[in-house]
């Protein structure tokens, strides 16, 4: 493993490490290689502080290689942002992931196009519906569903995918060791063997209410079109979508009935310029010039 893949992979793990104090210890370790020789001796007490110390760090090393292990045993990979293997639409956000931690078909992380689909947790049957009624013709096209494993429209558009023979990523909220909700534990195992499951997350870490948002940069980060298929005007989903026009992504949004709350995040969206979808057409055609 290459010292300087190494050196991420050991300050991703380290107690309450962000994305920010990892990105100042990489910039540091990254300065200290292109220094002389001479010049290392006196730059060094900069870099392992405040992170570490050098008992700490000789300590976070074998903790580093027991883990390693432990999750070679487990089946799970860690993509790191210096490896080729890492998704070139989800380098070129704000703040990528430092590294994903992945278990099941690693192929699909370069299979395109890749569509995010996210909605309400309490989807309704028009939602799920609309979902049904349009995943045949997407999947068929080779397009790869992208979601959170969240109740609702999440869970129904991983299942559709996999029940149409198409292809869906799951990325979660917290560690792979820590199935959120506990009644998708099932979906997460299927998809952990057959599809993708993705966490920037090392796989101990329990999910806290921070980590959701985070994840939304991350599923809408990975493809180049979202699509919203239910959303209350103040929610989760349209978060996601946000990070989306942010990122210059297309968005498109299922309209609703002006009486369900659950369509007047979508109505809005479409308000601002998402584009309107009643057919898989409408998907397609943006999504087409992506593959």
């Amino acid at each position: 493993m290459e010292p300087i893949r190494r050196k991420l992979i050991e300050l991703i793990h380290y107690p309450n490490a962000t994305w920010n104090s990892t990105a100042r210890a990489m910039k540091k370790e990254l300065l200290l290689e292109q220094l002389p020789e001479s010049s290392l001796t006196g730059n060094m007490q900069t870099f392992e502080s405040p992170l570490h110390d050098a008992p700490t760090s000789i300590l976070q090393t074998e903790r580093i290689s027991r883990l390693l292990l432990q999750y070679a045993a487990n089946k799970i990979s860690i993509i790191t942002i210096f490896d080729p293997e890492y998704p070139y639409w989800l380098k070129n956000i704000y703040q990528p992931p430092w590294a994903l931690f992945a278990k099941g078909d690693l192929s699909l992380l370069q299979k395109e196009p890749k569509l995010a689909v996210v909605g309400s947790r309490q989807a309704t049957s028009y939602g799920k519906n609309a979902i049904r009624l349009l995943f045949p013709s997407l999947i068929e096209k080779g397009v790869v569903i992208v979601s959170g494993l969240a109740k609702g429209i999440d869970t129904s558009a991983h299942v559709c995918a996999m029940g149409n023979g198409g292809r869906t990523i799951a990325v979660i909220a917290g560690g792979l060791y820590h199935v959120y909700p506990e009644e998708n534990r099932q979906l997460f195992g299927e998809m952990a063997k057959s599809q993708l499951v993705l966490s920037e997350f090392p796989p101990d870490t329990k999910p806290a209410r921070w980590h959701f948002p985070m994840r939304n940069r991350i599923i809408s980060g990975l493809c180049k079109g979202t699509f919203i298929v239910e959303a209350k005007q103040k929610s989760g989903s349209l978060i996601t979508a946000n990070y989306a026009v942010n990122e210059g992504r297309e968005v498109f949004a299922l309209p609703g009935s002006i009486f369900n709350p659950f369509s007047n995040g979508t109505n809005d969206f479409i308000r601002e310029g998402a584009k309107l979808v009643t057919k898989a057409e409408d998907i397609l055609e943006e999504m087409s010039f992506y593959k």
